[in-house]
């Protein structure tokens, strides 16, 4: 591997935090809480081993996210009807309106990421 591939995925990389740094100061929430949030609002009822899978992150760190969105009143945890040691996750009211004002029109989005963002589809 080139230097020059090394030194481009570091500047992606923090095009990423500025990204996300703007996120937080826009909304309050991290890149991983604001795709937990879209996740749960999609799918209602959603287990934390299934959002882990979905998000593609541990365990540990799903339930780092999950209790940070839950402290925020953002989601809300229940048992799941079928085993009563399972937990489901929904979103809350307050969730719903949150991301309903999350626009990324309004959060300016590196150019290097804009191109990265055109060639995946």
């Amino acid at each position: 591997m080139k230097k020059e591939c090394l030194c481009h995925i570091r500047s992606i990389y923090r095009m990423i935090s500025a990204f996300e740094q703007t996120l937080q100061k826009q909304f309050g929430l991290n890149i991983n809480e604001i795709m937990l949030l879209c996740i749960v609002s999609d799918r209602r009822n959603i287990s934390s081993g299934e959002v882990a899978k979905e998000m593609e992150l541990t365990h540990s760190n799903t339930s780092k996210v999950l209790a940070s969105l839950e402290k925020k009143k953002l989601i809300c945890r229940h048992a799941c009807k079928e085993d009563l040691r399972c937990m489901k996750f929904s979103i809350t009211k307050n969730g719903e309106t949150l991301l309903a004002n999350i626009n990324c029109d309004h959060v300016e989005l590196p150019e290097c990421l804009k191109e990265l963002i055109s060639a995946e589809k």
